[in-house]
């Protein structure tokens, strides 16, 4: 009997995966591989069911013969393993960042004779709904509170994007890339306070409200899925900061950064060059261990952002404010630097490892943004976040687009590098 081999990552069974299994069992006995966890949110959405609900769904299947585990979105190993005769597959991977998959697929089964089958793609109202209501689950404040310190514990390292609209949501929910045969995407948002501020025409110095910036924040969680990572600045006076935790935690933000300075906020890459004054450890600490008291749940994060290196207080500072800030309840340190080289940022990561194994590491490579994610990880970084870069690859952008107007008093000029309104509308899910 011929073996047919097909791969699902889905938390539902609807009327598209009825009849690939359907069309498979046409051509002999079929095994369906359940992407691993890990695998699924590389490209994918999270999962709404723990790994072993998924592949019990999948086993309980009358025309599935076998069920095994596919570890890697592509399916090289599980190819080389099963030797299927045909692979099949809906017919929406013949473009997109999925034809990267198809098209390694097809390069292992030539290799002894294997086939592809292209099934069309099933997208009626029922089919619709049922991943509507995935992501809609995936939505909702208890399934993304929790999703952060879930994917901390599953990818080598999580990288976060600044979003600061719904728009700028949308990108850093659906961007998938394809290169050298990989897929990739954002597995979290970063609300920050400068690209907050910027989007208002505000300065940077804690004058937007928490009422607005919380505004941002539902504008961007009503299209959104990913778990989003709000920067709390010096998260304000103690009185003040509890409720924000409980704010944010209740409308299912999965962490706030706070910086350990006090005074009017000054943007940390000014550095030296501006008078910034750090928090005392002890009343930081005071800060960190009350806002941890008045969480409801286990499942936000408050994480401990340290100013010593960017103030040149030195790294014994920044190690003995990390200790602290931990021992006061703190559930991640994030260490910041302004210099371009990330030496001084890869030592303290390495010297605090080598005291704590657990704790997650956070970094910020605005100016040191020659590192590399895999180099960050191999230093026991758990967490990046390119805090700004939306924004300033934006500004530039609308600035000529303004200018060349202005300059030739109509848009032909600059209508070749817009984006069609059809493409962004692209973006934007209807109901």
């Amino acid at each position: 009997m011929k073996r047919v081999y097909t791969c699902f990552c889905t938390d539902v069974i609807h009327e598209g995966h009825q009849n690939i299994i359907r069309e498979a069992k046409k051509y002999g006995r079929l095994t369906v591989g359940i992407l691993s966890d890990s695998a699924m949110i590389r490209f994918n959405r999270f999962p709404t069911l723990k790994f072993q609900e998924r592949f019990d769904l999948v086993r309980n299947i009358e025309d599935v013969d076998e069920v095994v585990v596919q570890e890697d979105v592509m399916y090289d190993k599980i190819i080389a393993e099963l030797q299927p005769d045909y692979v099949i597959h809906g017919d929406n991977w013949l473009a997109g960042p999925m034809r990267a998959i198809r098209d390694r697929v097809e390069e292992c089964l030539r290799t002894y004779g294997g086939e592809i089958i292209d099934v069309p793609y099933t997208y009626n109202e029922t089919v619709k709904r049922a991943d509507q209501r995935i992501v809609e689950k995936l939505a909702m404040p208890e399934y993304r509170r929790k999703r952060l310190s879930q994917l901390i514990g599953i990818r080598p390292i999580v990288k976060a994007i600044e979003v600061h609209n719904g728009l700028t949501g949308l990108i850093a929910e659906k961007t998938v890339t394809q290169h050298e045969g990989e897929l990739d995407q954002f597995d979290a948002m970063w609300i920050s306070s400068l690209c907050d501020s910027l989007a208002k025409g505000k300065p940077d110095i804690e004058l937007v409200d928490m009422t607005s910036r919380f505004r941002t924040i539902d504008d961007v969680m009503e299209v959104t899925t990913k778990p989003i990572i709000f920067d709390g600045d010096t998260g304000g006076l103690i009185e003040h900061f509890v409720y924000t935790v409980r704010s944010l935690e209740r409308m299912g933000v999965s962490a706030v950064i706070i910086e350990d300075k006090t005074g009017l906020k000054k943007n940390s890459l000014f550095g030296t060059e501006v008078e910034q004054t750090q928090d005392t450890i002890e009343h930081f600490c005071e800060k960190i261990a009350a806002g941890k008291k008045v969480q409801l749940t286990d499942d936000f994060m408050i994480i401990a952002r340290i100013e010593s290196l960017i103030l040149e207080k030195g790294m014994e500072d920044a190690l003995n404010r990390a200790r602290a800030y931990v021992g006061a309840g703190a559930d991640g340190i994030m260490i910041h630097s302004r210099k371009k080289d990330p030496t001084e940022i890869l030592e303290f990561c390495d010297l605090f490892r080598k005291e704590d194994e657990k704790t997650p590491i956070v970094v910020v490579p605005s100016s040191f943004h020659s590192v590399t994610e895999y180099e960050l990880s191999q230093h026991g970084v758990n967490l990046v976040i390119y805090a700004n870069q939306l924004t300033r690859s934006a500004f530039p952008a609308m600035q000529r687009t303004a200018e060349d107007i202005l300059k030739f008093h109509r848009a032909q000029e600059v209508d070749d590098r817009l984006l069609p309104i059809k493409d962004i509308i692209t973006l934007i899910d209807e109901l």
